[in-house]
């Protein structure tokens, strides 16, 4: 009798973000919360939209929470408030998402791309000044910056303050990946003149479509913001007082928000917990993220920087293949891209800190209920 060929095993892969054990957890109540939508029949602005502002701005503790249609229009409609345009120069990093400069280009402004800290991957603050420097050369009116707290973490807003007050900008925050961090004692969305944030399936708060919004303290950008994203509405949709758009938030995508709002504190704290084992397990292999003392990541992305000598292709290729997804954010900094080659940078030229991190980040797995820390660890520590 021929002996039986043993197969090969068969390794079935981990959820890079695990979205469905979170489903499972709370199913009924978003299911109840869509039949009530489903049941009152207001799809848009409905009566959900305005109880989550309410709830997000308490969760922030910030006066005005203005829901709208995702992340991108929330940044938007912070530059659109703002009256930011033609000759204005808006900093904004290099390494990050290409919604952060897209907006700026949307409303006419020159976005001027400033390089990052190796250590934690956002904004570098010397590079700032450097920008403002580079954009005053280039004749352009320095106007604002948009921090992005990037994979989770508040970018260093003592130090982009005290630049702001010394040339006279504005800050908005773009938190679309830090809802739910903290920086020295002010929770994502309390922090700048206005903040925003994405409430895209993946992000930390999430939801089952897209999303967004914008926090402020202040009274009358709030009321803009407000008018802006119902096409700049006065009295009311039929009389327009401003050039707006339309960015409201569907009512759906707000009542399931609501309800994964209210779980949203203790998965904060599992995302901790994935990071903590994360960075005492693989300190010693790789360059593991820093958090500023006395602030805390909602944890994104968990992003790592390999040491030079690693292929990652070549580490990501081997842990596919063990059932451990991996991703990299970002493969190539704004300022080298096409659509965004011919705007100015700090330098004038290279960035060389974001390029370098281009070359050698990498994202593991990470959200509320990763729960095999241990497993990812192991075969990290195989495939290096």
């Amino acid at each position: 009798m021929t002996p039986q060929r043993k197969l090969p095993e068969i390794i079935q892969p981990m959820q890079f973000i695990d979205l469905k054990s979170q489903l499972e957890l709370i199913r009924p109540q978003i299911d109840a919360a869509i039949k009530r939508v489903l049941d009152h029949g207001t799809f848009i602005m409905g009566p959900e939209v305005h109880t989550l502002e309410k709830q997000l701005a308490e969760f922030c503790g910030v006066k005005h929470a203005v829901s709208c249609a995702n992340g991108t229009d929330a940044l938007g409609l912070g530059l659109m408030a703002k009256n930011v345009g033609p000759g204005d120069a808006v900093f904004v990093p290099s390494f990050t998402f290409a919604a952060t400069a897209e907006v700026v280009s949307w409303v006419g402004a020159t976005p001027v791309f400033i390089d990052s800290l190796k250590d934690t991957y956002n904004m570098d603050p010397k590079s700032l000044e450097q920008g403002i420097i580079q954009a005053k050369k280039l004749v352009l009116k320095p106007a604002g910056i948009i921090p992005v707290d990037l994979f989770g973490q508040p970018a260093d807003y003592d130090a982009i303050q005290a630049i702001v007050d010394e040339y006279n900008l504005w800050i908005m925050a773009d938190g679309a990946q830090s809802f739910g961090a903290s920086y020295k004692g002010r929770k994502v969305g309390n922090i700048g003149d206005m903040a925003t944030t994405s409430f895209f399936p993946a992000k930390p708060l999430g939801c089952y479509g897209d999303g967004g919004a914008i926090f402020t303290n202040d009274d009358e950008l709030a009321a803009i913001i407000k008018s802006l994203r119902v096409h700049g509405q006065g009295s009311d949709k039929y009389d327009n007082v401003r050039i707006g758009m339309n960015g409201k938030l569907d009512t759906i995508q707000a009542a399931i928000l609501i309800e994964k709002l209210k779980i949203f504190p203790g998965e904060l704290v599992a995302r901790q917990k994935t990071a903590d084992a994360y960075n005492a397990a693989l300190k010693d292999m790789v360059s593991v993220p820093k958090v500023i003392d006395g602030t805390a990541s909602a944890w994104a992305q968990y992003t790592v920087l390999l040491p030079e000598h690693i292929d990652r292709s070549k580490l990501m290729s081997n842990l596919k293949e063990a059932g451990i997804p991996t991703m990299v954010y970002y493969v190539k900094p704004l300022h080298l891209q096409t659509a965004y080659e011919d705007y100015p940078t700090a330098t004038g030229t290279t960035l060389p800190i974001c390029e370098k991190l281009s070359e050698r980040v990498l994202s593991l797995p990470m959200s509320g209920y990763v729960g095999s820390e241990d497993k990812i660890v192991e075969k990290i520590r195989i495939c290096l």
